[in-house]
């Protein structure tokens, strides 16, 4: 991957304006479709098999007055008047009669109607007018709702000064997040934090542009995508503030690896595909971890969260592939200038100071003591300053075990909020006080107590009945004397008389966990009441909803959580091929996602600094604030882990090979001195990105929509924490306490994991070996000190298939590899890219092995003959597709007449080639050169040359390591 990203680098930087028009026509096309549907987001909530829904479901058939979105217009007299007096109930009746005219309202409950209670508080000064709609929330429109406040206006008017009028309910609960000015400060902020990072204004620019495209091409995706699924308004909000946080940071990585390659003297168009194929490996490994951990959100079975999860996984797509192809072509305009402030041009072709990977890969062929997989450091140049070691890493590697105690007991204090965290789904409680819904709701709370603005609903079928009034009235007077119900406001039959609804007003707040309680008690209830009446009840509405998917979303946090923790170990042990790295990444990372748990619940739940951050009232959090916070930072804590440690870990196996190449006595020594100067190495970036995901996703705090506060204030904590807690303080000391320990792997699951090129270790060695073996080589296959090792499994421990392999073959040439059948085939896979070399540097047809393993597979012939049933027809399909480099094994298993017809095959297909001005190039291993020698001389090919394979015969290695 990181080669290709290479060659895409390159490409974009020399046409700048093609890939930013392209991406700019994108956009506007995309803006184009997306303009009809900005409205068309949807706040409905449904959790498909829970009894909520199929209670609502339920009434959509048999009660459909009774299923739809409800809203209510509370009044409240002056002080002194009585609502039941006039001109309070001349202006009711009134209102009454306008709201029934309106489009889309099916039922309005008149406050004075003798077959409702409820509807007039006790004090007898405020009155409610309650309406029933055709369908869910998203269905009623815009002009309804428009007509709706109008008519309360009206009334507001006709009433005596000092009342008040207010209109709200499960309509208004919701409100339609939108970005304010406070927002576009966390950009600013990122943009001071980028010049200063940079030193220079041009190059600040490029992660900002870079994300904002991105971003903006997310968002009219999403936006023409509620054309045909349901999406919520908060969906775009939270793309909104992933894009912008992740979009920059990823072109920041990209940015600051090409400066630093400027500054040292590589050319701007050479350090611009360096950068994309090496930070850009990086980037696409943290946007992976990103888009799984979204995906994940799938594990509540929540079909709006599903989309949630999908639509911000689209919006960090786009940011990465924007980030590999944006970002290096706005460098393309930059060239030069790109250095910043105080770093003139460098002299051409200055080496990169550090050369990161590139000699270090040439040193690998003869240290036994470097694993397969490592990656190692060359000595700095001697033009290149001695950094200074980050006086931050030196304190707190020194002292280790006291920061690491400091540390977890901080977090653990921070954390211990979390315990009292409640969830539930936004209501109109949680919006501002300015808003007429929020003002409905407190006014409502105040007169007719606060379970009044979450009634619930029981709803069955009692077609069995003959007396369906008084069953109605016998399941009142059950309900009624459940702890926590206030009153049954209604008990009916439907016209038809198989459908039964109560209405039930809790003495508790909608979002109160003693709602929530009420509802699991009526269920509990509803088997007895079964059992006594033939009836089976289901606990319906608005807040029972609600309440299904809190609980819902609290019951998939677990499995869930251990999706990403087990996800994390995994892929860290791909990454750093250790054990004990992914364990301390995944402690940290839970550290860190309690004490952003811990700090939202203290502002949301105990009220600490809510004025500050305009908290309008405390209480419940939105239901998916954990499980989303959970996805999300865990893509960014592995962002940053393995921004800093695999640093830590090429400057360990370096100072390693310089000790000699084994862990010895001052290996300890070796790991701290690994972890000082690769925190000092990395520290820069880190802090850089960190203080921008803090800024962005702190500025939609303030002002934000109420349910993206907690979001956005979980992310901010998170990020703070695990950055520079976590990542930079904790880390540091926990490598520190491990020493060498840290970077140790069983052999058996380094020899099961994959190999995933974090750091572009590809473009780095391909750059390093670019004159190998020399200048424009005309070598067909090459290589020096190539070895190749298995496990040979059991307490057998390594098997050495063939080790320290010289050779070289020219065009027309032919190589002949002998030794035991074992290696023999070894051999040949090697050379056709089946195995990856253990060891050395190996170049097949001008590509470098392993990097280039699936060109060498799709153009280099391979036959393998020694357990082959049809020898000549293998040869023969080896040789088809003119392949000018032909790998032929075993040899020695062919008998006379197959080795006169293998000759004559192999003069064939030369011929062939050398019709097109080709030369067919042969690697042949057997047992003994006889065999070879003697298929070679009828096949006239003279220019042979021979090498012996040198391997540890006296183990035994499982088939299947050398297996095709």
């Amino acid at each position: 991957m990181s080669t290709l990203l290479y060659a895409l680098g390159r490409w974009t930087y020399r046409h700048p304006w093609r890939v930013l028009v392209s991406w700019l026509m994108l956009l506007g096309i995309a803006l184009g479709f997306a303009i009809p549907h900005l409205g068309g987001t949807d706040n409905s909530f449904s959790i498909p098999g829970t009894e909520a829904q199929e209670g609502i479901q339920l009434l959509d058939r048999s009660f459909p007055q009774a299923s739809g979105t409800s809203a209510q217009l509370v009044i409240v007299t002056a002080d002194g008047d009585r609502i039941d007096e006039e001109p309070y109930t001349g202006a009711i009746g009134d209102t009454v009669a306008h709201l029934e005219d309106l489009d889309g309202v099916i039922a309005v409950t008149d406050p004075f109607n003798e077959m409702v209670t409820g509807m007039v508080s006790d004090d007898e000064s405020a009155a409610i007018i309650r309406l029933q709609f055709d369908g869910q929330s998203t269905d009623v429109s815009d002009e309804t709702k428009e007509g709706l406040e109008q008519v309360a206006d009206d009334l507001r008017e006709t009433l005596p000064e000092g009342s008040q009028v207010a209109m709200g309910g499960d309509l208004f609960s919701t409100s339609v997040p939108a970005l304010s000015l406070i927002e576009a400060v966390g950009v600013l902020i990122a943009l001071f934090v980028l010049i200063v990072t940079f030193r220079s204004f041009a190059v600040a620019w490029f992660p900002l542009v870079s994300a904002l495209i991105g971003v903006g091409l997310a968002i009219a995706l999403i936006f023409v995508a509620t054309a045909f699924v349901s999406v919520s308004s908060t969906t775009p909000m939270l793309a909104i503030m992933l894009g912008l946080a992740v979009g920059i940071d990823y072109a920041l990585f990209i940015v600051a690896r090409h400066q630093d390659q400027v500054r040292a003297g590589v050319e701007p168009e050479e350090s611009a595909a360096r950068a994309t194929g090496t930070a850009g490996s990086a980037v696409v490994f943290a946007g992976i971890t990103v888009l799984i951990a979204l995906i994940g959100l799938g594990f509540a079975g929540i079909p709006f969260l599903t989309t949630m999860g999908i639509a911000a996984a689209v919006a960090v797509a786009i940011a990465v592939v924007v980030a590999l192809t944006l970002t290096p072509a706005l460098l393309g305009f930059a060239k030069h200038r790109v250095a910043g402030w105080g770093h003139g041009r460098k002299r051409r072709g200055m080496p990169l100071p550090g050369a990161r990977r590139s000699a270090a890969q040439e040193a690998r062929t003869s240290d036994a003591g470097v694993e397969p997989n490592d990656v190692v450091d060359a000595p700095l140049p001697s033009h290149t300053p001695t950094k200074r070691t980050n006086r931050w890493v030196m304190l707190v590697t020194k002292h280790p075990i006291v920061t690491t105690i400091a540390v977890v007991l901080t977090l653990g204090v921070m954390a211990m909020p979390a315990a009292s965290l409640a969830l539930a789904l936004p209501n109109a409680g949680q919006q501002p006080e300015s808003s007429q819904a929020r003002q409905a709701y407190d006014l409502t709370a105040e007169h007719f107590g606060p379970g009044s603005n979450g009634p619930l609903i029981m709803t069955g079928t009692i077609v069995t009945s003959t007396d369906p009034l008084g069953l109605m009235a016998d399941l009142k007077a059950e309900i009624e004397k459940v702890p926590g119900v206030k009153e049954v406001a209604l008990a009916t039959p439907n016209e038809t008389a198989d459908t039964g609804l109560i209405q039930i007003v809790p003495e508790t707040a909608p979002d109160d966990p003693a709602t929530a309680q009420l509802v699991r008690d009526l269920r509990a209830l509803a088997p007895e009441l079964e059992d006594e009446y033939g009836v089976d009840l289901k606990v319906t509405g608005f807040t029972a909803v609600g309440i299904d998917i809190s609980d819902r979303l609290g019951a998939a946090l677990l499995p869930f959580g251990v999706f990403v923790v087990g996800l994390s170990l995994v892929l860290l042990m791909i990454v750093f091929r250790s054990i004990w790295v992914p364990i301390k990444a995944a402690l940290g990372y839970l550290l860190s996602v309690m004490a952003a748990f811990g700090v939202v619940a203290a502002v949301f739940e105990w009220g600490w600094g809510a004025e500050l951050l305009h908290v309008d009232r405390t209480g419940p959090v939105i239901s998916f604030m954990p499980i989303i916070l959970m996805g999300v930072l865990f893509g960014l804590a592995m962002d940053y882990e393995v921004f800093l440690v695999s640093r830590m870990r090429e400057d360990y196996v370096h100072a390693r090979r310089a000790a000699g190449g084994h862990a010895t006595r001052g290996g300890r020594d070796l790991a701290v001195g690994a972890v000082r100067s690769g925190f000092t190495a990395s520290a820069r970036v880190v802090t850089a990105a960190a203080v921008i995901m803090f800024a962005v996703f702190a500025a939609f705090v303030p002002e934000g929509d109420s349910s993206i506060k907690p979001i956005a204030l979980g992310l901010a904590v998170g990020i703070a924490v695990d950055a520079f807690l976590v990542r930079m303080t904790l880390v540091p000391a926990v490598m520190a306490l491990l020493g060498d320990k840290a970077w140790w792997m069983p052999r058996w699951l380094e020899r099961i994991l994959p190999h995933f090129d974090i750091e572009g270790e590809a473009v780095e060695r391909e750059l390093s070996l670019a004159d190998w073996p020399e200048p424009d080589t005309t070598a067909v296959v090459v290589g020096d000190g190539v070895a190749v090792r298995a496990d040979a499994g059991g307490s057998a421990g390594e098997v050495v298939l063939f080790d320290d392999a010289a050779f070289r073959a020219e065009p027309g040439g032919t190589l002949i590899a002998t030794g035991d059948p074992r290696a023999a085939r070894a051999f040949a896979l090697t050379i056709a890219a089946r195995l990856a070399p253990t060891d050395g540097r190996l170049r097949v047809a001008g590509h470098l092995l392993p990097e280039r393993g699936a060109w060498v597979r799709a153009h280099v012939g391979l036959a393998l003959l020694a357990d082959a049933d049809d020898r000549v027809p293998a040869l023969r399909r080896a040789l088809t597709g003119k392949a000018s480099l032909v790998v032929i094994e075993g040899v020695d298993a062919l008998d006379h007449a197959e080795r006169d017809q293998a000759a004559a095959l192999l003069r064939d297909a030369a011929a062939a080639l050398a019709a097109s001005d080709k030369r067919l190039t042969l690697v042949v291993t057997g047992r003994t050169e006889s065999a070879a020698l003697a298929l070679l001389a009828d096949a006239h090919r003279p220019d042979v040359t021979s090498i012996t394979l040198r391997s540890a015969t006296a183990q035994t290695t499982p088939t299947a390591e050398v297996n095709a």
